[in-house]
């Protein structure tokens, strides 16, 4: 029965690049996944899975990037260094059968890293 409640998972699109965590193909994402969600500063506010660290989320509540942005530390690992990538977190979505996706609901904590 579908009750419409969303929950997180560790199953990743398949076009997320396990070792960068970045999409592989950004500028053909939406063929490629048409459910992909292109994320803006008016829809981040609405889309209630979107966690507190969220860049996109954080710049529309004003609160600018945060201090392990890449763009603000010019380094791409300080995002794991401060324990809010998914990097080494997540299984292949074609790894996971339909039937099983709720048996890899996560519940992992959405908290703002201290400066």
């Amino acid at each position: 029965e579908d009750t419409a409640e969303v929950f997180n998972s560790d199953v990743r699109c398949k076009l997320l690049d396990t070792h960068t965590c970045q999409c592989v193909d950004y500028a053909n994402r939406k063929a490629r996944v048409p459910d992909c969600i292109k994320l803006t500063p008016e829809n981040v506010r609405t889309i209630s899975w979107i966690p507190a660290s969220c860049a996109y989320r954080r710049l529309a509540e004003g609160r600018g990037l945060a201090w392990w942005h890449p763009l603000i530390s010019h380094d791409m690992n300080t995002v794991v260094q401060a324990g809010i990538s998914v990097q080494g977190r997540t299984v292949a979505e074609e790894d996971v059968a339909p039937g099983e996706w709720e048996n890899h609901a996560v519940d992992w904590p959405d908290f703002e890293p201290k400066d």
